[in-house]
């Protein structure tokens, strides 16, 4: 029987940790609030502490990103985290700076070290380097291709490797940036990054002596040059896995339940086929699953080495999909289903739900629009404030409607 790796799955809300719970993520990543990278994620401690419970009630486990670089004025308030970590009991702490790793094995000596990719683990030196150190896990660089994900592999058998498998791309060294803390005073290291590399940009030369500006003309690969693609290795999938990382993980703390639960879907199910039948295994039909999303296109970045100009888009930041979410089901009932908004829907508009572990989806035509709080019908409804729909039971046909369940997500057409 083939061994897959852990699927992991972000978690920058409660709603997310529910998602990637329902979808089949093995364990969730999320921040310890105000001591990550994602400190501006919109998650308070209880709610992490709500997660943790679920996921733990659901079998899976929990990792928290404590992955800061600690300035010496910080280890002063490090006695509160420690009564944090007890109240929320993860199953690891994701970790970056050294200083940090001496704290833990000092004042948690039971709990599990994840190194984490701002670590800039590209070597196995480096990663028997954290291994001596007390890691289980080591994260590796974006940067490492896959042949030297495999030479790491030999060469260190006996500690956790884990590898990034989709989402967002930096354009900095695994993500250690300058720009945004010098240009906006956000600090991407402390999860507030501008993310100026998705900006437009104007070149202007300056000519010295005179202080005379004149803006340099740009072709059309000029404007967004530091826009990189989304990562995702599904067309590669049978390789990742055929070279034995121990967990799979999915960038994201700071998006939706939706894009959560969509990616967790696809590479569940891609997992999944490949380990019933490795030899015939087709990533395309779980890759069409993914190009739904909004992305701003796809590349396997390092992969195969060093990245190309199709690694990046000059043109624009906007999304490539048609598509985007419509919604997330909140309650069923034996006559109808009822659908919390995330976008604007109208009468006509045919949505597509996301099923849990199948592949199968469920498509519905909307005759009309019921509106949830009134049972009014509305030609059209905005999202926010809770806005939902309702849609009787009788207008879907498919053998799948139990699977019609909360926090299931669905799709729709822009």
């Amino acid at each position: 029987m083939i061994k897959l790796p852990e699927l992991l799955a972000p978690a920058g809300t409660l709603d997310a940790f529910k998602t990637a719970i329902l979808y089949g993520a093995d364990a969730i990543y999320a921040g310890l609030p105000g001591f990550s990278m994602r400190a501006r994620a919109k998650i308070t401690t209880d709610e992490v502490k709500a997660g943790i419970d679920l996921a733990h009630a659901a079998g899976k486990k929990v990792y928290l990103a404590f992955n800061l670089f600690a300035h010496d004025f910080e280890y002063v308030n490090l006695p509160r985290v420690s009564e944090t970590i007890r109240y929320l009991q993860p199953d690891a702490l994701i970790v970056s700076d050294p200083g940090i790793v001496m704290w833990v094995r000092e004042n948690h000596p039971d709990m599990p070290i994840h190194i984490s990719t701002q670590a800039n683990i590209c070597s196995s030196r480096s990663v028997k380097f954290w291994q001596a150190a007390g890691a289980k896990l080591c994260v590796l660089a974006r940067e490492v291709t896959h042949n030297e994900f495999k030479a790491i592999r030999a060469a260190c058998p006996d500690v956790g490797l884990e590898i990034f498998v989709h989402g967002a791309m930096c354009m900095s060294y695994s993500g250690r940036c300058l720009l945004s803390n010098f240009v906006t005073g956000r600090p991407a290291n402390r999860g507030a990054c501008a993310q100026l590399c998705r900006w437009k940009y104007d070149v202007v030369l300056r000519e010295r002596e005179s202080g005379l500006e004149m803006p340099l003309e740009e072709d059309s690969r000029g404007a967004y040059i530091m826009n990189s693609k989304d990562l995702c290795l599904m067309p590669r999938l049978a390789d990742v896995v055929a070279a034995g990382p121990d967990s799979l993980k999915i960038e994201g703390r700071n998006r939706s339940e939706y894009y959560v639960g969509s990616v967790v879907h696809a590479y569940r199910c891609a997992l999944d086929a490949y380990a019933a039948s490795p030899d015939t295994f087709d990533p395309a039909p779980f890759m069409a699953d993914l190009d739904v999303l909004e992305t701003r296109g796809y590349t396997t970045a390092f992969f195969d080495g060093p990245v190309g100009p199709d690694a990046h888009d000059y043109d624009t930041t906007r999304s490539t999909s048609m598509y985007h979410a419509a919604g997330v089901i909140t309650g069923v009932d034996a006559a109808s289903i009822t659908l919390e908004l995330r976008n604007e829907i109208k009468a006509g508009d045919e949505i597509t739900f996301i099923l849990p572990h199948i592949m199968d989806k469920v498509c519905v035509t909307l005759p009309r629009l019921i509106n949830a709080a009134t049972g009014a019908d509305v030609p059209k409804m905005a999202a926010g404030q809770r806005n939902s729909i309702i849609i009787p039971r009788e207008w879907i046909l498919s053998p799948h409607t139990d699977k019609l369940a909360p926090y299931v997500l669905a799709y729709k057409r822009k």
